[in-house]
């Protein structure tokens, strides 16, 4: 008998993970994982079913309060931003493919930006040396240097 209810919380493991998986919120994967150690529990303990559903019912509540949080907080955190973009403002930039007020594109700290004159009239050819007035979305805003 001890087999066949191992074989029962191994089934409704899979069942939790594959829940998991549509859900992803990190609950039915600790309750999978506490049905994952119950059927162990099951499979060398011969204790009868109402032991295995509070050994069951100890480990989903350590998971949900010990485990759940810290996995949460670790995969939903952003890792910090090595400076803002504007701190690009006011730096120089050399221009590699022409820049007008259609195209365009500087080199600036080390990468490449798509690039637009703050005067749409303007057009600086690749080599010019220009200075970011801001930053809108992914594209640089520049002026050339007097």
């Amino acid at each position: 008998m001890e087999c066949v209810t191992a074989l029962l919380w191994f089934i409704g493991a899979a069942v939790l993970a594959v829940g998991e998986m549509v859900v992803g919120e990190f609950f039915l994967l600790m309750l999978a994982g506490a049905a994952l150690a119950t059927a162990g529990f099951s499979a060398v303990f011969d204790f009868p079913i109402w032991v295995d559903a509070l050994f069951f019912l100890g480990t989903s509540v350590a998971l949900l309060l010990g485990v759940r949080p810290l996995l949460v907080k670790k995969l939903h955190s952003h890792p910090a931003i090595e400076g803002t973009v504007a701190e690009l403002e006011g730096k120089s930039a050399v221009v590699t493919q022409e820049v007008s007020a259609t195209a365009g594109q500087v080199r600036l700290s080390g990468d490449l930006w798509t690039a637009r004159p703050i005067d749409p009239t303007e057009q600086y050819p690749p080599g010019t040396d220009v200075i970011v007035a801001q930053i809108q979305g992914s594209t640089a805003i520049v002026w050339r240097q007097p």
